[in-house]
């Protein structure tokens, strides 16, 4: 691979000469991020590799698509296997999570006047 903004480093795709993932800035531009809010969201980067990555991902959609498919049912697949290993834990947790979401939303709820 020969592109001045995307690089392939241990299997993932990477803006070249950082630690971000194209996934990363493919995912949140999908979410509708501009270019300029995906670089302030990611400081190490320029706007130019901002630009770069989206442009990569245009010219390589159908590719970079199914490599994040891939990637997104690995982890749904090393997800659903963790929980089978340990349901109990991941119970507690989502127990945990709802009571905090509730204790969130009671906080955040304006109270009526009396």
């Amino acid at each position: 691979m020969d592109d001045p903004y995307i690089e392939m480093r241990e299997g993932v795709y990477r803006i070249r000469g950082s630690r971000v993932s194209l996934d990363s800035i493919v995912i949140f531009w999908h979410q509708g991020e501009t270019p300029e809010e995906l670089q302030e969201d990611f400081p190490t980067l320029t706007l130019a590799q901002v630009y770069g990555a989206i442009a990569y991902y245009l010219d390589h959609k159908e590719q970079i698509d199914q490599y994040l498919a891939e990637n997104k049912a690995q982890a749904q697949a090393q997800r659903a296997a963790a929980e089978a290993a340990n349901p109990e834990w991941y119970a507690k947790m989502r127990q945990r999570m709802a009571e905090a979401r509730k204790r969130l939303e009671t906080e955040t709820t304006p109270q009526s006047a009396p």
